[in-house]
């Protein structure tokens, strides 16, 4: 599996021969200024939930790629009101099968809301199946034990985690993640894009390594294999 990261929490996984986007907040973010989204590709597009650091792009790069939106239910609706035509509603919940294998929403400990203000459904976070290999993005969310019941479903090859605290887990607690999900490759999202998610990067690759984990922090526009 190839991952390419877009900054903040936007990154795409490419497996099963398809391109899974998510959580696209590319061109409001100074740090992602050199990313033309008119390049990116995608079959799908997965958001975790409503905020605007996470949607920011969604409609703009599925019109231009006619890539299927995922989302909870409520996200999904107000993509369709936004003029998305593919826009497939889900929610917690057993797996779903796509082209690519399967999915599945899971616990997300946050909040969500559309930019608009309305309510967007519940925050999710999704582990995937596929002939290529299995792999869990937490989306936005604090540690919580529901974690634990992601060895059941998938034995992962690698975690998408969010690292950067405040709003959602730090470094620390993403440690404590990755041993709940049994996977002790990591990849950090959610970090240093804003002040009060800004992070000693090399300390908390340094913690991760102590407790026999890695720890991956690609650079903003840098693809690598998982």
């Amino acid at each position: 599996m190839k991952l390419t990261f877009y900054g903040h929490a936007a990154f795409s996984v490419e497996t099963g021969g398809k391109t899974i986007l998510f959580d696209p907040f590319i061109t409001p973010n100074p740090a992602a200024k050199d990313i033309d989204i008119n390049t990116i590709k995608a079959d799908y597009i997965f958001l975790s939930h409503g905020h605007g650091d996470h949607v920011a792009d969604a409609v703009a790069i599925a019109k231009n790629t006619g890539a299927t939106c995922v989302a909870a239910a409520e996200l999904a609706g107000w993509l369709q009101k936004q003029g998305i035509e593919k826009a497939h509603a889900m929610n917690h919940g057993g797996p779903i099968s796509f082209d690519f294998g399967t999915a599945r929403g899971v616990n997300a400990i946050h909040s969500s809301s559309l930019p608009d203000g309305t309510y967007a459904g519940n925050p999710l976070g999704f582990v995937f199946t596929t002939p290529g290999g299995n792999f869990y993005f937490a989306g936005d969310t604090a540690l919580t034990l529901d974690m634990q019941l992601i060895p059941m479903w998938a034995k992962l090859d690698f975690a998408v985690l969010p690292i950067g605290g405040n709003f959602t887990m730090d470094a620390a607690d993403a440690i404590k993640a990755a041993t709940f999900v049994q996977c002790d490759k990591v990849v950090g999202v959610h970090y240093d894009t804003f002040p009060p998610i800004k992070i000693d990067t090399a300390k908390a690759q340094q913690d991760f390594a102590a407790e026999g984990k890695q720890l991956l922090l690609p650079a903003i526009g840098e693809t690598i294999e998982l």
